[in-house]
């Protein structure tokens, strides 16, 4: 066995454990440094809009010699704004100017054709209105807030209310952070991007709801034991599925990774890089908000209950007085009457003897 499966195995098991559940106030902190960040970007930077959305016009000419900083400078000089140069597989050029009409574009056309030194002919114009833009952006809006009021009502349904606002909040973490990046970097904005960002959600929930569905069933039963507490059902939950979400996340990313930095950097691929970025930011936030935001705040959540603070309150008690006695609070009860049916044992009690009562008993002796 992999050495990687060796570690799933023995944190599903409870042999080894990292307490996510104890360390969420450090979590909670940096997530909402990043959040203020991407706040105070989006704020202060905005967003680098495209063309899509602002409106202007793009150029396409047939192969060149001149390079993309020849072509950004005639662009710029031609235009008086600023135009983004991308170079294409046949040895062509794209040039985006924004904030360009139908009267601007001819003569731009004309010049463009002069400083690259191609026939005007063979240069192709195409302009965009800004009003396409904003009906993508309109239903983009519209169809995140769809999801989101699903999302809610699906997992209330399936879990509990307390999992759905947690839920909540992990995808709105994700995506302020992907916006926020893309304020901060300066990347732009295109309908590519609008898609990449509602493709996370659905990645970033898949994460989640494997955590979650691994602590519906740890927890059945939980008020009828005296051995742990909800954030520590919690905790083993995370680790039980630790392994298998870096697992999912790193699959996912390894592609993305390969249309971002080949398909985008490499081969230049404009739509491609749009999307990929957005999920490559996207994936690695929803990694981390299933594992370090969304399970600790519902256990924050249940710990509120007063069923789960008599609870904890019970634990602690009994392991004082097991303490007092130099005793561990195992040693009081036996492994099948305290355990949630279908909870994983943890290290404290692997090894420990499974067998009914009366196991001590001589065999063939009544």
């Amino acid at each position: 066995m992999s050495r990687l499966g060796s570690l799933g195995s023995r944190l599903y098991r409870g042999e080894v454990a990292y307490d996510f559940i104890g360390k969420r106030k450090i979590w909670y902190g940096v997530s909402i440094l990043i959040t203020i960040t991407a706040v105070v970007a989006l704020a202060v930077g905005g967003l680098n809009m495209g063309i899509e959305f602002k409106g202007g016009a793009v150029f396409t000419t047939p192969s060149t010699s001149s390079t993309v900083a020849q072509a950004e400078e005639s662009a710029v000089s031609a235009s008086g704004h600023q135009a983004i140069v991308q170079k294409l597989g046949n040895g062509g050029l794209r040039i985006q100017i924004t904030e360009v009409d139908l009267a601007k574009s001819d003569a731009i056309k004309t010049e463009l054709a002069k400083d690259l030194k191609v026939p005007e002919e063979k240069i192709n114009a195409d302009l965009v209105g800004p009003s396409w833009g904003e009906q993508i952006a309109n239903k983009a809006w519209t169809g995140l807030g769809v999801f989101m009021v699903l999302v809610v009502i699906y997992l209330a349904i399936a879990f509990e209310w307390r999992m759905a606002i947690a839920a909540l909040v992990a995808l709105i973490h994700d995506i302020t952070i992907t916006v926020g990046i893309y304020a901060l970097v300066g990347f732009e904005v295109t309908p590519g991007t609008v898609i990449g960002l509602l493709t996370i959600l659905g990645y970033s929930l898949y994460d989640t709801v494997v955590v979650f569905d691994s602590l519906k069933e740890g927890t059945k039963g939980i008020t009828k034991q005296t051995r742990w507490t909800y954030s520590e059902i919690a905790n083993r939950s995370i680790n039980g599925t630790l392994v298998r979400s870096i697992n999912t996340t790193v699959v996912a990313l390894l592609p993305v990774a390969g249309l971002l930095f080949i398909g985008g950097g490499v081969l230049g691929a404009g739509m491609l890089n749009d999307i990929s970025l957005s999920l490559f930011v996207g994936l690695a936030a929803g990694a981390y908000s299933s594992i370090f935001i969304a399970t600790p705040l519902v256990a924050d959540l249940k710990e509120r209950e007063p069923q789960m603070k008599a609870l904890k309150k019970r634990i602690l008690a009994k392991r004082a007085a097991a303490a007092a006695k130099g005793e561990s609070a195992e040693d009081e009860q036996s492994y099948d009457d305290d355990v949630p049916v279908d909870a994983a044992p943890t290290a404290a009690v692997v090894g420990q003897r499974q067998q009914p009562r009366g196991h001590g008993r001589t065999p063939g002796k009544r």
